[in-house]
């Protein structure tokens, strides 16, 4: 059927009716209170887990001077903003959201900007021609070794989420100030967060598909499955809701593009692509388009080559700087790596790094991917391979956490096997079903996701 004929029939097809004065009244009230309170979420929020405070709105226009983009004085209507939203004055703060979303509009970069000169790959066939990839190193798929690994590395993913989920959106002092080090969870854990919740829409569209799976898939499971997003995938998922796919759909109007967002899913592209660096990186790349770019993309990049290469590599100081290679410094990417580096090479310990690098990324936004690249790599460097000392050092970093524990312990998980996590860390959140906020699965076995991991990994 034509579009045109369904609205023949339509128009044809239906007879008039009366309505009554009730029936025809237009209540806007359900509609405000809902528009009202997602432009409220933008300007002013706590992250359900923590409570840590954030404004969208700022990390926005934080995000663009980041990159290097000239924007319009903003300081006074940012102010009355947040003046507005604490006085609950909805009408003046569309206004003013409005205003300064028009600024954002017109910002050009600045030639002279130190990030406008840096690299930042147009493509996966440019970045992939710039890459001395590692050869490819053999994994049997059925053995109870990789499936104990893969186990191990949900196991790592949903501790580090669980712990850090407390902890995000605080700094390191602070985190010691109320917590001390982080040898538990600092609350009753839970499985519901947004850290695997791509991964498991990723993995569906790739079972599926395997090897041949677009990103066009990927994000038609992430619209389907996945109600809702924040930063850079809410407004890929209302970019793709529109028709625009990646890679439009991770850089249009999205000032968060190089937020954590794709680093925080790396690691399922190297459980799938388990021994190969470059597979596990292309289709990182892939994933990442969705909702990401620049430097954005390179941060999923490196997480999937962590995770890919951690099933044969086991030494992890090994495995960090040999990945940290494969990323230009040309890239500020790739930079940051070598910056964090650089601080654990020359520190005595991962609290003295972690203040370098702190320093050094002051000026953005705690869930952009360059602090907590920095986090991964000090966390990595010091916790030497052992998981509980890994923990608490991600943990004790601060930033978003959450993300960041998650990816790492994921690549301690499968280096070193299911037997370093301790039962007091995974059995509250695998005795029962593991609870998601996604359309489907909302509730998913353990087993049945390890499972599903291992069969997409047979797929390739």
């Amino acid at each position: 059927m034509k579009a045109w004929e369904l609205t023949r029939d339509l128009l044809r097809d239906t007879k008039p009716v009366v309505r009554t004065a009730e029936e025809q009244t237009w209540d806007a009230t359900d509609v405000m209170a809902g528009t009202d309170f997602n432009l409220k979420l933008f300007w002013s929020s706590n992250v359900p887990g923590s409570a840590a405070p954030e404004s969208l709105m700022a990390g926005a226009l934080q995000s663009l001077e980041n990159k290097g983009y000239i924007l319009a004085p903003y300081a006074d209507l940012l102010q009355q903003g947040l003046d507005a939203v604490a006085a609950g004055d909805y009408e003046n703060l569309y206004m003013i959201d409005m205003r300064l979303r028009a600024i954002m509009q017109a910002a050009k970069p600045d030639p002279e900007h130190k990030s406008q000169k840096t690299l930042r790959y147009k493509s996966w066939e440019e970045f992939d021609a710039a890459v001395t990839w590692p050869a490819d190193e053999a994994v049997d798929t059925t053995s109870k070794d990789f499936a104990d690994q893969t186990r191990a590395a949900w196991l790592g993913q949903l501790v580090g989420a669980a712990a850090g989920t407390a902890l995000e959106g605080y700094t390191a002092d602070n985190i010691a100030e109320v917590f001390g080090p982080i040898t538990s969870y600092p609350r009753e854990p839970n499985t519901y967060n947004d850290d695997i919740t791509f991964e498991i829409a990723f993995l569906e569209a790739y079972r599926e598909k395997g090897s041949a799976v677009t990103g066009e898939d990927i994000a038609a499971r992430w619209t389907g499955m996945i109600p809702l997003g924040w930063s850079a995938e809410a407004i890929a998922l209302n970019n793709i809701r529109r028709g625009i796919l990646p890679p439009v759909s991770g850089s249009l109007d999205n000032p968060f593009d190089e937020w954590i967002g794709g680093q925080m899913r790396g690691t399922i592209c190297g459980m799938v692509a388990p021994g190969e660096a470059r597979e596990a990186a292309r289709l990182a790349y892939m994933d990442a388009e969705i909702s990401a770019a620049g430097n954005g993309i390179l941060g999923e990049v490196f997480n999937a080559v962590l995770a890919a290469r951690a099933y044969t590599l086991t030494d992890t100081r090994e495995l960090l700087n040999s990945t940290i290679d494969l990323i230009s410094t040309e890239t500020e990417y790739g930079a940051v790596l070598a910056f964090a580096r650089n601080a654990c090479e020359t520190s005595p310990d991962w609290r003295s790094a972690w203040a370098k690098c702190d320093e050094e990324y002051v000026e953005y936004n705690w869930i952009h991917v360059y602090p907590n690249a920095a986090a991964q790599v000090v966390a990595l460097w010091f916790g030497e391979g052992d998981f509980d000392k890994t923990l608490e050092i991600i943990c004790g970093i601060g930033h978003d956490v959450d993300c960041n524990a998650a990816q790492i312990l994921c690549v301690i998980g499968i280096q070193k096997r299911s037997g370093v996590i301790a039962e007091s860390w995974y059995k509250p959140l695998i005795a029962d079903d593991i609870v998601t906020y996604m359309r489907r699965p909302a509730k998913i076995a353990f087993a049945d996701l390890v499972a599903q991991t291992i069969e997409g990994a047979q797929k390739a």
